[in-house]
């Protein structure tokens, strides 16, 4: 049996938590932020050749899973604020990738539709997707990429909770703590 603590843990989950601590504090959030910026370089570039960019693609993927979207749904689904969505269809609607039109059941509302060749254009997103996640995988083993999503999905998760709704939606909290 191992040594116990004052706390009634034994050493090894002591240890384990001392250690944890120390590698929190060594960098992880710039460890994810750079490789998740890495990962959305690659991605970008392998974009290029759909005449995307960045964030274009999430929003033709969303389009193409839901069908018609108002700019809000589309803005809250992929986390960012409307007038950053605002601009984005502004843009690819200029590229001929997705068409605005009235809502069938309330005029008020305008629906972003894919167009002929936003559609044609999902083929080649998924396969920009795929081929980033290949190079990101590269030399790691079908277990370790398994685990490193286990991983990176609870961070997601242990940082989502506790933020107010708003947050939750594509606003940025403030933190009242630091």
């Amino acid at each position: 049996m191992g040594k116990k603590h004052k706390d009634g843990k034994d050493g090894k989950k002591a240890k384990k938590k001392k250690s944890h601590e120390a590698v929190s504090g060594a960098g992880l959030a710039a460890a994810v932020v750079n490789a998740a910026r890495a990962m959305r370089t690659v991605l970008s570039r392998n974009l290029l050749a759909t005449g995307l960019y960045a964030g274009q693609d999430g929003v033709i993927l969303a389009l193409a899973e839901e069908g018609g979207l108002t700019a809000g749904a589309l803005a809250a689904r992929l986390g960012v604020k409307a007038p950053t969505m605002t601009r984005t269809i502004g843009r690819l609607e200029a590229q001929g990738f997705v068409a605005r039109k009235p809502d069938e059941t309330d005029g008020r509302l305008t629906v972003v539709h894919l167009t002929e060749a936003g559609r044609a254009s999902v083929d080649h997103i998924t396969e920009a997707g795929r081929l980033s996640e290949r190079q990101a995988a590269d030399g790691l083993s079908e277990k370790d990429v398994r685990n490193l999503l286990k991983l990176l999905r609870a961070m997601d998760e242990n940082l989502h909770v506790g933020l107010p709704d708003a947050a939750r939606n594509g606003e940025k909290p403030v933190a009242d703590d630091i």
